[in-house]
């Protein structure tokens, strides 16, 4: 059971060091402001959304297909494998970009994309060993504790990361040089500490794959949209949870994006507001918590998207590093809390007795995947026809907007229905 927690040691890094800290702002820094996209011409902000808008939108087409197969098939670990070498090999790829070869940041857009889907397909087959290797009473120290290692392991290559960047000197090598080693050193922490959890997984029991293992994921999916349609709290929620998801997600995708561009900042200095969020995270996570145990989940989640929609207005207007870190502080209270809370809510709305709770949960992860299909894809189309990633900020205060308002004239109840 260790050896399969220690996955998320593995590929967390990734997600944090790769698709967060470093490869936004060094692609923006890289590459002119407008790219040629066929007879096209995009800029590179809005080029870095739509790419991760491709990404999530593949990803959304076939989870439920790999989570169908994953159930029906038996072959858990071949997949789980084939998606961690891809996403692996696509990171490692990118230490081929560099800035003094014009075309090469294709290399780098593409191994993004590939890697992302890699990252998110792999994490579909890691989740469903868990009822295998686990029995129900320990679900959730057995996740939490993959959740704790994922967390320990990015923050330590994080930190190492922005040693030899800002230090970059000590190891001989120039900056950049230091910036694309980072995606060789992920891409090898990655595969490397995936192959513990490999050789200790069950094999496959392989059987044919047949038209109801392909149709399967899909069909679980729309089991639970009819349950769920004629729950009116459950249905307002996962409508308002769709909305400032599409925010939520869009924001911390972007926000190293937007302080790159707009406001200069550099790599160790978002790394550390990196680490600050994740820090905060955890704060705003227990902070919110406590305030739904009194006062409950619906008011806790209202405040929180007020605090959100405050967020997108004030950076509207912000123009120095200053301002931006008190930004991004209130950023890693509620991004935690909000996180957190949605998937209790969630929780305490499915069916007491239900024995469809992965469906359920495919479903909410689902829906999430496209509401960041949807958040990305509007923040790179503002952004390419207003000329300036300030306007998608106010795009995204819209979705969170909509979001509160769903959530009031929700008859929200946290107890189990």
């Amino acid at each position: 059971m260790n050896a399969w927690a220690l996955f998320d040691w593995a590929n967390s890094s990734y997600a944090l060091v790769i698709t967060v800290a470093i490869f936004p702002i060094y692609f923006l820094a890289t590459t002119d402001d407008q790219l040629q996209i066929g007879g096209a011409m995009i800029s590179n902000s809005a080029l870095y959304a739509f790419a991760i808008t491709f990404s999530y939108f593949t990803i959304a087409i076939i989870a439920p297909l790999l989570s169908g197969i994953a159930d029906t098939s038996g072959r858990r670990k071949m997949f789980m494998q084939v998606f961690t070498w891809m996403g692996a090999l696509a990171c490692i790829t990118m230490f081929f970009f560099t800035d003094d070869v014009d075309w090469s940041w294709k290399i780098g857009i593409a191994g993004f994309i590939l890697s992302m889907i890699g990252f998110a397909g792999g994490i579909v087959f890691y989740n469903s060993y868990l009822p295998i290797i686990a029995t129900e009473e320990k679900f959730d120290r057995l996740s939490a504790r993959g959740f704790a290692l994922g967390y320990i392991g990015s923050v330590i290559l994080l930190v190492g990361i922005l040693l030899m960047i800002t230090f970059h000197e000590w190891f001989g090598i120039t900056h950049n040089q230091a910036v694309r080693s980072s995606f060789l050193i992920v891409g090898l922490w990655w595969i490397g500490f995936a192959q513990i959890t490999f050789k200790a997984m069950p094999k496959d029991r392989r059987v044919p794959i047949t038209n109801k293992s392909l149709a399967k994921g899909y069909k679980e999916l729309l089991f639970v949209w009819q349950k769920i349609r004629a729950k009116k709290d459950t249905k307002g929620f996962l409508f308002s949870f769709f909305f400032y998801s599409a925010g939520v997600q869009t924001v911390l995708f972007l926000a190293s994006a937007f302080a790159e561009v707009e406001l200069g900042f550099t790599e160790s200095e978002l790394i550390a507001i990196v680490i600050l969020l994740q820090l905060l995270a955890a704060m705003g996570a227990y902070f919110f918590a406590f305030l739904s145990k009194y006062r409950g989940n619906k008011l806790s989640l209202m405040v929180m998207l007020v605090i959100w929609i405050a967020i997108c207005v004030v950076a509207y207007f912000i123009f120095e590093k200053f301002h931006f870190y008190l930004i991004a502080a209130a950023v890693g209270i509620v991004m935690g809390g909000i996180q957190s809370l949605s998937r209790s809510t969630y929780s305490k709305l499915m069916p007491e007795k239900t024995e469809d709770m992965a469906s359920y949960f495919s479903f909410y992860e689902s829906t999430e995947k496209i509401a960041i299909v949807i958040g990305t894809f509007s923040f790179g189309i503002i952004d390419q026809l207003a000329g300036g990633m300030r306007n998608s900020l106010l795009a995204l205060a819209v979705f969170f907007v909509i979001g509160l308002i769903i959530l009031y004239f929700t008859p929200l109840t946290t107890q189990r229905t």
